[in-house]
C-alpha cells in the first residue's frame, strides 16, 4: 500500500515528535514512521530526564545553541502539553583543587553560550542549596530542570497527531530512493511504501544506518556518517528518599569523558536515579539494553557515597539507555550534532548523533528543521492549530481533594485504584489504553499512566490491567505484548473458562 506525504519523518523519539508537532502548525501532509510498537521506546525514554542549561557544550556548537534555546522554550511547551517540569537547578561540583580548572572551564563555556543566572559558589553557599553536599566549589546553573522524558515525547506525538500528523508504528525502514523528479520513496516493513517531497532522518541509534541507506556520505573519502552506541546504566530508588535531594548534583566531567559522570538525579515523580555509566558497546547491537552486574555494583557504591542512608531495599529497578555517539571509543568525548540538509541529497534532512542534550534541545532542533523545510515547501500556518493537550499535568492523586471529588462524581472510574503503589485510577489506565496512537503494549500503558513504576513494580496492577484488556477490549493471549514485537506475555490459556 502506498502513502504519499509532503514530509516523512523517520523516527518517533523526542526529536522526531518535536519536529512533527512543529510542522503540524502548517498546511502540510506529514507522517512519522517508527519501527517499534510505540513512540519513545529507545533513547528518548531511557535517560535521566534532565533539561540541561548549556554549560557543558563548547561555545558555537549546535549542541550548545540548541540546548540553551530548547531549555528556554520548555516552560511554555510543558504548560501547553500538560507535562510536569521542575526547575530545581544544578550544582556541578569540584571535590578538590585539581578540579577547580574544570569549574572555570564550565563557567566560561556557560557565559559564552548565554546561559542565564550562572554563579560559582563556595562550599558555604553550596550548603545553603543542598545541605551536606561535599566539595569546595561548584557552578550553579538555576535553569537546569527535571522532566518526564517519556511524558514529553508521548505528549509531543499525541499533540502532533491531534493536528493531523499520521503515525505508522511497527514500520521499520528497509530502503530509501529518490526519483529523477525529486520524489523520495521509502519502503518499510509490512509492505508499506511511502512517497514524500522531504524526508527527515531522526532515527537516533539507527540514524547512521538510515543516512547510509539514503546514500549520504561525508568527508574526502566519502565515508558514511557513523554511530557508536554507548550504554548508560541506572538504578531507580524507592520514593522513601523523595526530598533528599533539593537540586541536581553533578561531578566536574573530564574533557574526554563519554558522559557527564555518575550522579544522583531526582525525578519529577519522586524517585531518584543513580547513573548513568558510559560504556561503548558493539556496533552490531546498538539496541542492546542489558544491564551488567559489575556496573550495577559500581552504581551502588557511588550512590552510597552520596546518600549513605540508602538501604538495599531502596533499589527497586535498574535499566539502561544507549547514546548515539559520533565519537569512537578511541577519540572519547563528544561530537557535535549533525543537523543539515545532506549534501548531494536535496530534500533529505539529516539528524545524526543527537545524544545528550537531545531531550533539552528537541524543540530548538524542530525549529531548525522547520526552517530547512521552508526552503523547499511553502509553510502556510493553520488557523485551527491545537496548541494545548487535554487533561492535566501529572496524575489524579496529585490533584486537590475538591477536584478529585468533582471528577469522581463525573466518572466513578476515578474512584477505583488499579495501581496501589502509584495510586493510579482505572480511568487513567483506560485513557492510556485508548491513547490516540493506538499503542497497547504493557509498557505503552505504563509510560502514559505510570502504573507499575512503584515499589512492587507491577505485581498488583498488572493482573488487573491484563483482565481489563481481556474483558473490556477483547484481548486474546497472543495480543499481550510487554514492549516490542516478540515480547509476548502469554502463549495461551491454562484452561478454558465457560
Amino acid at each position: 500500500m502506498k502513502h504519499s506525504f509532503n514530509v516523512l519523518i523517520i523516527g518517533g523519539g523526542v526529536v522526531g515528535n518535536a519536529i512533527a508537532r512543529e510542522l503540524s502548525r502548517f498546511r502540510l501532509s506529514t507522517a512519522v514512521v517508527e519501527k517499534e510498537p510505540d513512540v519513545c521506546m529507545e533513547t528518548s525514554c531511557r535517560n535521566s530526564g534532565v533539561l540541561h542549561s548549556g554549560i557543558n557544550y563548547k561555545a558555537g556548537t549546535l549542541r550548545a545553541k540548541t540546548a540553551v534555546r530548547g531549555n528556554s522554550m520548555m516552560d511554555r511547551l510543558c504548560a501547553e502539553l500538560k507535562v510536569k517540569i521542575k526547575r530545581i537547578g544544578k550544582l556541578t561540583t569540584a571535590l578538590d583543587e585539581d578540579e577547580l580548572p574544570g569549574v572555570k572551564r564550565l563557567m566560561d563555556q556557560g557565559v559564552a553560550n548565554g546561559v542565564p543566572g550562572l554563579e560559582v559558589l563556595n562550599s558555604s553557599a553550596m550548603q545553603n542549596i543542598q545541605p551536606g553536599i561535599e566539595g569546595i566549589a561548584a557552578v550553579w546553573s538555576p535553569t537546569s530542570a527535571i522532566i518526564s522524558p517519556y511524558g514529553l515525547a508521548i505528549a509531543l506525538a499525541e499533540n502532533a497527531h491531534a493536528n493531523g500528523v499520521e503515525y505508522f508504528l511497527r514500520s521499520e525502514v528497509t530502503s530509501i530512493s529518490k526519483s529523477e523528479d525529486g520524489i523520495f520513496t521509502v519502503v518499510a516493513s509490512g509492505g508499506k511504501v511511502f512517497t514524500a517531497d522531504i524526508v527527515i532522518n531522526s532515527a537516533g541509534l539507527s540514524s547512521g544506518g538510515i543516512s547510509a541507506m539514503a546514500g549520504v556520505k561525508q568527508g574526502n573519502q566519502g565515508e558514511s556518517l557513523k554511530i557508536w552506541p554507548c550504554r548508560g546504566e541506572y538504578y531507580v530508588l524507592d520514593k522513601r528518599l523523595d526530598g533528599t535531594l533539593k537540586t541536581l548534583i553533578y561531578p566536574v566531567p573530564g574533557a574526554k569523558d563519554a558522559g557527564l559522570g555518575i550522579h544522583l538525579t531526582p525525578t519529577v515523580d519522586g524517585n531518584i536515579l543513580i547513573g548513568p555509566s558510559a560504556d561503548y558497546i558493539s556496533e552490531e547491537t546498538p539496541e542492546d539494553y542489558k544491564v551488567t552486574a559489575p556496573v550495577l555494583e559500581e552504581l551502588r557504591r557511588e550512590g552510597l557515597k552520596l546518600l549513605p542512608n540508602m538501604k538495599m531495599s531502596d533499589f527497586i529497578r535498574n535499566f539502561a539507555g544507549n547514546r548515539p555517539k559520533r565519537t569512537s571509543p578511541a577519540e572519547g568525548g563528544n561530537g557535535d550534532f549533525v543537523i543539515e540538509e545532506a549534501k548531494g541529497r536535496p530534500g533529505f534532512i539529516n539528524l545524526v548523533g543527537i545524544e545528550s542534550p537531545g531531550l533539552t534541545a528537541s524543540p530548538a532542533i524542530a525549529e531548525m528543521v522547520r526552517d530547512i523545510v521552508a526552503k523547499h515547501l511553502e509553510l502556510e500556518e493553520k488557523e485551527n492549530f491545537i496548541a494545548e493537550r487535554p487533561g492535566f499535568a501529572g496524575h489524579f492523586c496529585e490533584l486537590p481533594k475538591e477536584e478529585q471529588e468533582r471528577l469522581i462524581k463525573e466518572n466513578p472510574e476515578y474512584g477505583e485504584i488499579v495501581c496501589r503503589c502509584e495510586k493510579i485510577t482505572k480511568k487513567e489506565i483506560r485513557d492510556a489504553i485508548e491513547n490516540p496512537l493506538g499503542a497497547r503494549s504493557l509498557v505503552s500503558i505504563k509510560y502514559r499512566a505510570r502504573n507499575g513504576m512503584g515499589r512492587c513494580q507491577g505485581g498488583f496492577c498488572t493482573p488487573r490491567i491484563v483482565r481489563m484488556l481481556r474483558d473490556e477490549y477483547g484481548f486474546k493471549p497472543d495480543d499481550y505484548i510487554f514492549r516490542e514485537a516478540g515480547s509476548n506475555l502469554f502463549t495461551g490459556n491454562v484452561r478454558e473458562v465457560d
